[in-house]
């Protein structure tokens, strides 16, 4: 009963539902007892009535997409993804990372439309199924036998420890 947050439509089965409850009205069974059966709520299948009372079962037909049309097909998607594929440095650019910026600029040159760097992210992971990546922020220079080395033997010594016995606690409100 309602959609909630974030979660998609799936347009076809809300189209089943309302057909499978235009049976049930055609059967002669009441609005109340057809919401129950098909999981809707009494108001809704009180327009569908509506609706096939004055259009037939074409008016309880799935309307199509909702929401405004994608600006990029699925052709210039794959062509955007065969780019990101060939690297950064294919497209022209320094350096060997996609930032939203360089996508976002990429779509405008290959495709002539323009998005912000927050909507680049949404097609990348929505329309292309690709998540961000960070590269390993680490030096050329890492030596990793001399860090183990310094966290086994030299951390111990410089970490601070709690005294044995120690001096009681001054707070008032820790009882001894």
């Amino acid at each position: 009963m309602g959609h909630p947050a974030g979660v998609k439509r799936d347009f076809r089965a809300l189209e089943r539902r309302r057909m499978q409850a235009a049976r049930l009205l055609e059967k002669g069974y009441p609005e109340a007892e057809v919401a129950r059966r098909v999981g809707a709520h009494r108001q809704s299948v009180n327009r569908w009535a509506t609706q096939l009372a004055d259009q037939g079962r074409v008016g309880l037909k799935r309307a199509g997409r909702a929401g405004r049309k994608p600006r990029l097909s699925p052709a210039d998607l794959a062509r955007i993804e065969a780019h990101l594929k060939a690297g950064p440095e294919a497209a022209g650019y320094g350096t060997a990372l996609w930032t939203a910026a360089r996508v976002a600029d990429l779509i405008e040159r290959e495709c002539g439309v323009t998005f912000t760097p927050g909507h680049v992210w949404r097609i990348l992971r929505d329309g292309l199924g690709w998540t961000p990546q960070r590269p390993a922020g680490r030096a050329l220079e890492r030596n990793e036998a001399a860090i183990r080395h310094w966290k086994r033997h030299r951390w111990p010594a410089l970490k601070k420890t709690p005294h044995a016995g120690g001096t009681p606690s001054s707070s008032s409100t820790k009882a001894d």
